[in-house]
């Protein structure tokens, strides 16, 4: 099944001139929006169930993550929504369907482990004020699927930027089968302490304009809201540890909003009930309270001491750099002045990743996409590799530390027996040419065909 997007704007500019809603004139993106929503429901009324029969897929090469190497060719036997067998040949049993996809490398599905299905490229702050939760929820609804096309996944949602647990709705429809998207892990808003990082600073204070996250401003406070998130659906906790960031005397500088004590008091909390949290965190001492009370990821992680490093390394505590939105911010900004303060910081972090790759802190992949356009995320690998990791360990960073980060080790990350059947497959060579990733053909989700 291929998601049906050709067409829709021409539709509506040819519609638009005649189009009226309640006596005015119809907004051309609210119609735009519309169509996509009708494209992604005709879409899922036509997506058929996962097929009965057998399939193996059939390309020039197949990439074994876990051996690191490429098998040629590579073929991967699939029933329902798992994996069966996997090597240069397979069974091709009675009634099975052979998809033949030559020069290309089959994989398993990308994995994005820092998403913004709510955000769109744009003024962030603006997005809260002015787009209400129903129409931000469209907006999920269409980023869901442009990821999934992209090749990923499986992806984790790292808050929906005032819009509550919408997120929640999102996924289930997802898993339901009524949406196309990715697998996906869902936190909710974040959480956020009172005139903090994502609190809506810059306005007149008595208008009272709502923040992007949820407050919470001592232990027992986060403990509530975290309940409450769990309550409404949430599968982990972000929460904002540091910021706003400057640079002073060429170091980051970064306020933290929680000691480490009220973040020990969170990790417990979602462990009672088998969950983990993630912070957005820059720099110090911020980001060391955050390894210091064993939280599962550190988001960012522009700049790290020499004993949070070894901190995160002892606990497996996961750096996901987050690179591809820096590059973005430093590439758009509005004035020169905060153009060049943006590549100061993406400079800086360049500096520090490679002290972190040296100190053999696990990584993760994740792109902050949302802000960017989403489907292009896949650029995150690019730019790891460019700062200094191999293409190999990107991808094994991408696909089993991202895997083990979601809580879907042995489940997705890997082509082999028993696993999802969540298979891509891309033009080229992703251990010589990481940029491979960035052009996908074939997209399968659980035993699905969604792209083709």
């Amino acid at each position: 099944m291929t998601v049906i997007t050709d067409g829709s704007e021409r539709f509506w500019n040819q519609l638009l001139p005649s189009v009226t809603i309640a006596g005015h004139m119809a907004n051309r993106n609210h119609l735009l929006a519309l169509s996509g929503c009708l494209a992604l429901t005709l879409s899922a009324a036509s997506q058929s169930p996962v097929p009965a029969h057998p399939i193996v897929l059939h390309a020039a090469r197949l990439l074994d993550i876990k051996a690191g190497k490429l098998i040629k060719p590579g073929e991967v036997l699939i029933q329902g929504d798992r994996i069966v067998e996997v090597g240069s040949t397979v069974k091709h049993p009675a009634g099975a369907e052979v998809i033949d996809l030559g020069d290309r490398t089959l994989m398993p599905g990308l994995i994005d482990v820092h998403i913004h299905l709510f955000l769109h490229p744009g003024a962030e702050d603006l997005q809260t004020v002015q787009e209400s939760v129903p129409e931000r929820t469209i907006t999920a609804t269409l980023a869901a699927r442009d990821d999934l096309m992209a090749g990923f996944t499986a992806e984790r949602d790292m808050g929906t930027e005032g819009t509550g647990s919408a997120d929640t709705a999102v996924r289930n429809a997802i898993d339901q089968g009524r949406i196309p998207g990715p697998r996906l892990r869902v936190s909710g808003n974040a959480i956020n302490i009172l005139g903090g990082h994502e609190d809506a600073i810059g306005y007149n204070p008595a208008q009272h304009v709502l923040a992007n996250a949820d407050y919470a401003n001592n232990a027992d406070e986060l403990v509530a809201v975290i309940r409450q998130q769990f309550k409404e659906g949430a599968d982990f906790i972000k929460i904002y540890e540091t910021g706003a960031d400057s640079i002073r005397d060429g170091k980051l500088s970064t306020p933290y909003q929680y000691t480490e004590a009220q973040l020990e008091a969170a990790v417990k909390e979602a462990a009672r009930l088998g969950k983990h949290v993630a912070v957005h965190a820059t720099g110090e001492p911020g980001t060391l309270y955050a390894a210091q009370a064993g939280v599962a990821s550190i988001d960012h992680a522009d700049q790290l001491s020499e004993e949070t490093m070894r901190l995160m390394k002892d606990k497996q505590i996961f750096a996901v750099p987050t690179f591809t939105i820096f590059e973005y911010f430093a590439e758009h900004a509005t004035t020169p002045e905060r153009s060049a303060h943006e590549h100061q910081i993406l400079d800086l972090k360049v500096q520090e990743f490679k002290k972190q790759i040296a100190a053999g802190i696990p990584m993760a992949v994740g792109s902050d996409v949302g802000p960017f356009p989403h489907g292009t995320q896949a650029r995150e690998l690019v730019l790891m590799v460019k700062y200094g990791m191999s293409p190999l360990t990107v991808l094994q960073a991408d696909l089993l530390n991202g895997a083990k980060l979601l809580g879907w080790e042995g489940q997705i990350g890997a082509l082999a027996p028993g696993y999802l059947a969540d298979v891509i497959a891309i033009t080229g060579d992703p251990l010589t040419d990481i940029s491979a990733v960035t052009n996908v053909g074939f997209v399968m989700k659980g035993g699905t065909i969604y792209k083709k």
